[in-house]
Order: structure tokens, then sequence, then C-alpha cells
């Protein structure tokens, strides 16, 4: 005797083993005679599609275009060297930066992961406090509560208002001496409250402390300039604004003052020694 739904992926019989190969959900629906209707997408927090006219970008970088843009030497790797560095441009002019402090990674995560853990590892043990808040994205909390399990940092958890903003002045309470970086997202991901980043920007400037924003519901969408609101590092996704996913970018503020992030992947020097591997061309491109 079997259990059967059809929303589920495989049939089982009663003592769990599976009786047929796993179905998708939409054969799953078909196959009991239930007309199936595509649903309303209303989730562009989540992910958004790619625009056309960025996959026509992207295309020739797939297989015409295919250099390594690390091989400099001969045609193929320039032209592909030649892509990223105007893509690199694009990003910045984006937030107001410039071009060789603009990193390229698989996306927002790794971005946020590279900017909490090789602020870190650059400051040492003398300056390992963390400022952030409750309501960051889980790349954020997570990586925090990792630094503190593995005994590399201590962080402070701020709580919101009842509208989701971040007190400007609970910031400047929390830093201490050991402070090396506060961490806040610029807009969140659930409800939209964006941060007032100057505000908080020109009180870590003054404490010598770095400021790194996840940027990802807010770039595109909302102006930023991270010279005029001091950021110091910040986080972008390219799946959030019409891009491919798997691949983000992570601004590292490259004077006045210099921020420098230890490398999580290593093998082969990669931008600017930070963030090892070949790049993904038409990733970046689009």
């Amino acid at each position: 005797m079997m259990s059967w739904s059809p929303w589920a992926k495989v049939r089982r019989s009663r003592d769990g083993s599976v009786d047929s190969p796993a179905e998708t959900w939409t054969d799953s629906v078909e196959r009991i005679g239930l007309k199936m209707q595509r649903p309303v997408y209303l989730d562009h927090h989540a992910t958004t599609p790619v625009d056309p006219r960025v996959l026509e970008a992207m295309l020739p970088y797939f297989a015409e275009k295919f250099g390594n843009p690390a091989s400099r030497t001969h045609v193929f790797g320039a032209e592909a060297e030649d892509a990223v560095t105007a893509a690199r441009r694009e990003v910045a002019g984006l937030i107001g930066a410039e071009g060789r402090d603009v990193l390229f990674t698989s996306g927002a995560t790794e971005s946020d992961n590279l900017a909490l853990q090789g602020a870190i590892a650059r400051t040492g043990p003398e300056r390992n406090h963390i400022v952030t808040a409750t309501t960051e994205h889980k790349a954020v909390l997570d990586t925090c509560r990792h630094l503190e399990r593995s005994g590399r940092a201590q962080v402070t958890y701020l709580r919101v208002s009842a509208t989701g903003e971040i007190d400007p002045e609970d910031v400047r309470r929390a830093l201490r001496p050991e402070t090396a970086l506060v961490s806040l997202m610029l807009a969140n991901n659930e409800i939209g409250t964006v941060h007032p980043i100057a505000e908080i920007g020109r009180i870590t400037r003054a404490a010598g402390v770095w400021l790194h924003v996840d940027a990802s519901q807010g770039v595109g969408l909302i102006p930023v300039d991270v010279a005029a609101m001091q950021i110091d590092l910040l986080s972008i996704s390219g799946h959030k604004i019409y891009g491919p996913k798997g691949v983000g970018a992570l601004y590292v503020r490259g004077r006045a003052p210099r921020v420098r992030v230890e490398p999580e992947i290593l093998g082969g020097g990669h931008e600017r020694g930070m963030r090892s591997g070949t790049l993904n061309v038409p990733g970046i491109v689009g």
C-alpha cells in the first residue's frame, strides 16, 4: 500500500523506500490531470530575470570571445581583460568609486564573507570587534556567528526600531577601542527600510573604524556614493538588478583611507591578491 501526493517529488511506500523515479512538481500535477497555470512572480527582492540586453551583451563571451583575462599575451586574453576592465568602470560608476577598487566575486554572500572575515584577519586580535544589527542578511549574521564561535571576533548586535531603522547614536555607543568594523545593510531585503548610512559613515570614519555595507537591495534602485557616504567596503549582487546569478562585486576602498582585506581564496593572486580564481567573464560583463 502506498501513500502519494501530487505535490511530492517521489512516490514512497509505507516503509519509506522509493517506488518510482523522482517526478518534478509539474509532472506530478499533469499526471493527475490538473491544468497548471504559471503563477505571477512578485518577489524581485529575492531575484530578478536577466534583462534581454544583459543576455545579449554576455553571449559573445561564452564562445566567440572565450579568453582568460589573466592571459594577457595574446588577443583572446586581451579582449577578455578589456571586457572586465570596462565592467569594473561601469560598476564603479554606479557607486561613485574608481574601477581599480572593484573586486569581482561570485555574489554578495561571498563579498560579505570576504569583507568581514578578511577585515578581521587583517586587523588582528587587538581589533577584533564587529558591530552589526539583528536584522542583517544571513550572509552577514552567519559569518559573524562563525567568527564568534571560532574565537576570532566579538560581535555586538544592535536592535532596530519598530520600522526596522538603526539609530546612528546606537552605533556610536557600541564602538570600542578594539572595534574593527561596522557592517550594516543599505536597504533591508525583507521590508525595504533604508538605513542612514551617510550619517553612520561620518561616525565610523571619525572613529577610524571601517564601514561595510551590504548594498545588494539598494544599488541600482537608490543613489549610492561610497565617497560621500564614507563607505569602506560595499557588497553587490548581479541577480538583484537584472543581471546573472553567480556574480557580484566587493568595493574595497583603495585610498584615504586605504583598506585591505586578507583573501579567503588563494591561488594566482587575481583581483589585487584579494580574490584568486579565473574570472567569470560572461557573468562580469552581465
